[in-house]
C-alpha cells in the first residue's frame, strides 16, 4: 500500500469520527440535571405519602378504630376543594357525611334511649337535636384533632376552621366506619366520642321566632310576619298552617295545634333552610 492511500484511508476515518450528532452523546450536565429533578419528584412524593400515612395513623389512634380500607378514611378527609375535577364529588367527603349523619342520629338515639329511661319524646328530641348539631360534630373533630388531616384545595383553605366543615368532616368519618367495619363499629365509636357529652345538661334552647328575627335583623331585614294560611280540625283540636314572611326570601310554612306552635315551626323550617345554626326550641 502506498503512503498516499494509507493517508486517505486515515483521513477517511477521521471523518467518520467528527460527524457524531448529539443525539448519540448527549451533554452530560443536562443529563445530570434531569435526573436530579425527578430524583426530588420522586422524593417529595414519597415524603408526602409518609406524612399523609403519619397523620392518618394518629387519627386512628385517636378515634380508636383502624381502617382496613384506608382509601375510606382518606376521603372522610377530602373537601371539594382539594378534588382536581371539582365535578367529581363523589371522591370528597360528601356521600360518606349524608350517611354518617344518619348513622350517628341513629346511634345517638340509642343511647338516650337507654340513658335516659323515664325521658319523654319531647325531652329525647331536644337532646338529641343538641347532640347531633353541626356545633356539637365540629367540637368532637376537633377534640379528636381530625383537623389536621383535612384536605383542603386553595378555595378552601379559609375554611378550615369553619363549623361546618369539622362537623361534615365528622359525620364523613362516623360513614367510613361504617362502611368499612358495620354498624357496631361505627356505634362503639359515636359511644366513645359523645358518651360525656350525654350526660351534659342540655343547653337552654331558643324560640325559633327570636332567632329568625335576631337573624334578619342582622342583615338589615325587617321583622318577620307570620300569616294563617289554613285552620282545619274539629274545634277542639284544630290543626294551623302558618306562613311566614321576609323580604327577599321564599316564605316557610309550619303546622302546629295552635297558632303559636304553627309559627314556631315555620320560623324553624327557614332557620333550617337558609343554614342558621339548629337546636332552637320547636
Amino acid at each position: 500500500m502506498t503512503d498516499d492511500r494509507a493517508t486517505e484511508l486515515k483521513t477517511d476515518g477521521g471523518d467518520e469520527q467528527a460527524h457524531v450528532t448529539p443525539a448519540e452523546k448527549p451533554e452530560p450536565k443536562a443529563a445530570a440535571r434531569k435526573g436530579r429533578k425527578t430524583a426530588r419528584k420522586a422524593s417529595a412524593k414519597s415524603a408526602a405519602k409518609t406524612a399523609a400515612k403519619t397523620v392518618a395513623k394518629g387519627i386512628e389512634a385517636r378515634i380508636g378504630y383502624s381502617f382496613t380500607d384506608a382509601a375510606l378514611l382518606a376521603t372522610a378527609l377530602t373537601h371539594v376543594s382539594a378534588l382536581k375535577s371539582p365535578s367529581d364529588r363523589a371522591a370528597s367527603y360528601q356521600r360518606l357525611e349524608f350517611l354518617g349523619d344518619h348513622v350517628l342520629g341513629l346511634a345517638v338515639s340509642d343511647m338516650l334511649f337507654r340513658a335516659f329511661p323515664k325521658g319523654d319524646e319531647g325531652e329525647l328530641s331536644k337532646r338529641l337535636a343538641d347532640l347531633v348539631r353541626r356545633e356539637t360534630c365540629a367540637d368532637v373533630a376537633r377534640t379528636l384533632g381530625l383537623d389536621e388531616g383535612i384536605k383542603l384545595g386553595a378555595v378552601g383553605a379559609p375554611e378550615r376552621l369553619r363549623k361546618s366543615v369539622l362537623g361534615d368532616i365528622c359525620e364523613a368519618v362516623i360513614g367510613a366506619i361504617f362502611i368499612d367495619g358495620g354498624y357496631q363499629a361505627a356505634a362503639e365509636f359515636v359511644e366513645r366520642a359523645w358518651s360525656d357529652r350525654l350526660r351534659k345538661p342540655m343547653r337552654a334552647l331558643r324560640d325559633p321566632k327570636t332567632v329568625l328575627q335576631e337573624w334578619a335583623q342582622g342583615r338589615g331585614l325587617p321583622t318577620p310576619t307570620y300569616r294563617e294560611i289554613e285552620r282545619t280540625g274539629p274545634h277542639h283540636d284544630p290543626r294551623f298552617r302558618i306562613e311566614v314572611v321576609l323580604p327577599g326570601l321564599k316564605p316557610a310554612e309550619g303546622i302546629g295545634s295552635s297558632k303559636r306552635t304553627a309559627e314556631k315551626a315555620a320560623a324553624q323550617e327557614l332557620l333550617t333552610r337558609e343554614g342558621v345554626a339548629s337546636g332552637v326550641d320547636g
